[in-house]
């Protein structure tokens, strides 16, 4: 007989940029449980978020489905309607729901025998009773999750409603109490002596970028370099109460004993958000398809089969999650765009059947502001720039994008540089028309929508 299935701790972190954390090379972000949770299982160097952007890269994890297939391409918004922002082109209509008809994580594990339970943010349904408010109708109790909490924790979103707590500071050395956490904590508890599924879905490090931690933003202060917007001694200070959190999950899991028979996968929805962190040395961030903006933390441990201390350099994808669980917990899943990567779960030398990797973004950003934003999509420019219709396609080493407006193409060999700086669409033409005749014939096969030419 073969081993019985793990239990699954999934953590989304969101806007967490690739190069956040210190065991992915940041120079001073202090993020011990993240580095741990690496150092006892694998990091991975070319993980890929399904899109830029944080509601359709939610929606394609939890199905196994690109963003492009679901027709789920941006956020998801509190009412109908578009963006009318009278550029060449018009985008598809807002996308408010995931569609109950589509199968989550929970209603693949579930059959399985594994309890479900989602906590925190879940934005792929339209907001209900303020933002990011769960639906009643499309929220996780009804697609497939039996338990959990929207609640926000210590992140200042939940500043709305308790305004006094902003301007409550930590004690020096301490973290404000997050009750999102310590929900999940309970879950844990309550499942110990059954298989469970926890999705913890931290709202850290998304803005408005907010530290209780004042000796924490003192401590990062003094290690910015010359010349840094002070903003980033804050958002510096969430990175490291992100980490604390994941490191309260790890400590409960050890307390509870539940550590050896429990995989947990810990990434980011997309990229960091350009105003607050570097994605050095990849080029753009969220909001668009050059690698700043898709390519993120991913690091998994499973004690006894994954082994310690290792990294993968193979291409993955948010989309695989889901037949990597289900292959994992001998459950049962119908037709998804990931594949299962169980294999380089345990050996991180194994390699997958090379295929490609779609993106497809058909809308403007940002949505106010449009025309006052520089143009052009650097690298570490802490400046949010303008984003066009586009999509991607990642097939080896090499990577396409195409820029719908004015039919554009860029080529990039992601090996030689993974800064996307040096275009060889010119140079190799024949290379780039056959990529750009297999990203249009995916997104065709998908049923993608496109910007379409805007009325006069």
């Amino acid at each position: 007989m073969g081993a019985a299935p793990p239990n699954i701790v999934f953590i989304l972190s969101d806007d967490l940029a690739w190069s956040d954390l210190a065991c992915y090379g940041h120079p001073y972000h202090h993020t011990p449980n993240l580095d741990r949770l690496a150092s006892q299982g694998m990091r991975f160097t070319q993980a890929y978020a399904p899109a830029p952007i944080c509601s359709a890269s939610r929606a394609a994890i939890l199905t196994g489905k690109t963003p492009a297939r679901l027709n789920f391409e941006f956020v998801t918004k509190d009412k109908p309607g578009g963006q009318n922002l009278k550029q060449p082109l018009e985008s598809p209509p807002y996308t408010l729901n995931l569609p109950l008809k589509e199968t989550t994580l929970a209603e693949v594990l579930a059959p399985a025998g594994y309890a479900t339970g989602f906590y925190g943010k879940w934005h792929v349904s339209q907001h209900h009773n303020g933002y990011l408010g769960w639906s009643p109708t499309h929220g996780p109790l009804q697609q497939g999750f039996a338990e959990g909490t929207g609640e926000f924790g210590s992140h200042p979103y939940g500043y709305k409603a308790q305004p006094e707590l902003k301007n409550t500071p930590a004690a020096d050395g301490t973290f404000p109490e997050d009750a999102l956490t310590d929900a999940a904590l309970d879950y844990l508890k309550k499942h110990r002596d059954e298989r469970f599924f926890l999705y913890l879905s931290q709202y850290f490090v998304h803005d408005p970028v907010h530290s209780r931690c004042q000796w924490l933003i003192e401590k990062y202060r003094a290690k910015l370099p010359p010349g840094s917007l002070d903003i980033r001694a804050s958002y510096a200070a969430m990175v490291e109460t992100l980490d604390r959190l994941v490191g309260r999950v790890l400590d409960e899991l050890d307390a509870l004993k539940l550590a050896d028979n429990t995989l947990v996968v810990f990434m980011s929805d997309n990229g960091g958000h350009p105003n607050y962190t570097a994605n050095t040395p990849l080029r753009g961030s969220k909001w668009n398809l050059y690698e700043g903006g898709i390519r993120v933390p991913f690091i998994v441990r499973w004690p006894g089969h994954t082994p310690a201390g290792t990294v993968c350099n193979e291409p993955v994808h948010g989309c695989d999650l889901l037949p990597t669980f289900a292959e994992l917990a001998s459950a049962q899943t119908g037709a998804v765009d990931g594949v299962s990567i169980a294999s380089l779960l345990r050996d991180p030398a194994s390699k997958l059947p090379e295929r490609p990797l779609l993106w497809h973004f058909p809308y403007y950003h940002p949505e106010k502001g449009f025309a006052k934003a520089p143009s052009h999509i650097g690298t570490s420019d802490f400046v949010t720039s303008q984003t066009r219709p586009h999509s991607a396609l990642r097939l080896g080493r090499h990577k396409l994008l195409h820029f719908d407006e004015d039919d554009r193409d860029e080529l990039y060999d992601l090996e030689a540089d993974p800064g996307e700086a040096a275009n060889l669409s010119t140079s190799r033409p024949e290379l780039t028309a056959q990529l750009r005749e297999r990203l249009f014939s995916m997104l065709k096969a998908c049923g993608a929508r496109f910007a379409t030419p805007s009325k006069p």
